[in-house]
């Protein structure tokens, strides 16, 4: 089985297994007068975290949405405003600071243009009209494909976002994939940001966590904030030692994926029952399917091999990453066109 449904299936390799029988370790939740913890490779993981993303300070997370969700809960308080789009990932898929038994926070929603980026004047517009605290950006975008925010954008909604003294808060789950495409060092998105979460467990290949990055009385008080969310931890130094590994090895090689995500769209071009996004960007493929049901399809495909996740009711998504071979890219382009055409012959 080829399974393609997420980068979360990457498994560690043995190099990177063996640092968490060698990790120093300590409490990590018992915070001492300066906030930081008692395990020692965490705190190394935060610091080197903080410094490549040129950064004051870092917070290692269990999972990307506690690390949204604690970053925003950070800057907001109960009714306070967000402005976010409709197909930002927390938003639609996390929700746990948008309920009203949870985080209480109110979205506002800008407009994107039809490749999924921000409209700058539909941003400012709502700045200057809705009293929102805080703006959220996606990056890269995982409901638009993998899509990534342009360097010179980033800056301008940034700089927007200033002028009405509202933070701006980045979902970077795949800020690696991000700045592997956009061919510049992660401290350069990082910049255009008050706070920024990034997942290690995604492309980069780690079995866990998450961490947030921005100025230390900012993370300082995030601390608390995880910590009342129950996300302490104790000797996580056996979590934050693969991660530490995957952050010095283990990035440059997200552009094996992108290719792979390329070579899959590319090959799938010209079918009937499903039509590859325009462009790829970083690792994801979306696919958009024609003539029935996204889990129908989706079902049909594992039976022949390929495991996919289903969006909507209508797309399909491909996720590469390191584990996935230049055959299995091989096979699943042949696997979906086989089952394309068996789909044509029996309508």
């Amino acid at each position: 089985m080829i399974d393609l449904r997420s980068d979360t299936l990457t498994k560690p390799d043995d190099e990177m297994l063996k640092t968490i029988m060698t990790a120093a370790l300590g409490d990590s939740g018992r915070l001492d007068e300066n906030s930081r913890g008692g395990d020692p490779t965490v705190n190394e993981l935060e610091d080197y975290a903080a410094e490549l993303l040129g950064k004051e300070a870092a917070a290692f997370l269990c999972s990307g949405t506690m690390g949204n969700s604690v970053a925003l809960l950070t800057w907001l308080k109960p009714g306070d405003r967000a402005l976010i789009d409709r197909e930002n990932h927390t938003y639609r898929t996390e929700q746990f600071v948008f309920e009203r038994r949870f985080g209480q926070v109110v979205p506002v929603f800008y407009e994107t243009d039809h490749k999924g980026l921000p409209l700058l004047e539909s941003v400012k517009s709502k700045l200057e009209t809705e009293n929102v605290k805080l703006l959220q950006l996606e990056n890269t975008h995982n409901a638009h494909g993998g899509l990534c925010i342009p360097i010179e954008l980033h800056r301008k909604l940034y700089e927007a976002a200033c002028e009405h003294k509202v933070k701006v808060h980045l979902d970077g789950a795949r800020l690696f994939n991000a700045a592997v495409a956009l061919n510049i060092p992660v401290s350069e998105i990082a910049r255009y940001t008050d706070s920024v979460m990034f997942c290690v467990s995604k492309g980069i290949g780690a079995p866990f966590g998450s961490l947030v990055c921005g100025e230390k009385t900012f993370i300082d008080e995030l601390r608390n904030t995880q910590k009342r969310l129950g996300g302490g931890m104790r000797q996580a130094g056996i979590m934050a030692a693969p991660a530490l590994y995957a952050m010095k090895n283990l990035t440059e090689r997200l552009k094996e994926d992108h290719m792979h995500a390329r070579k899959t769209a590319d090959g799938l071009k010209g079918l009937r029952y499903v039509h590859p996004q325009e462009t790829i960007e970083t690792n994801i493929v979306m696919l958009k399917v024609m003539g029935m049901d996204a889990g129908e399809y989706c079902q049909r495909l594992k039976e022949s091999g390929v495991f996919a996740g289903e969006v909507t009711d209508n797309r399909i998504r491909l996720v590469f990453y390191r584990g996935i071979t230049d055959k299995d890219v091989e096979d699943t382009v042949s696997i979906i066109r086989a089952l394309d055409e068996s789909l044509c012959e029996i309508k």
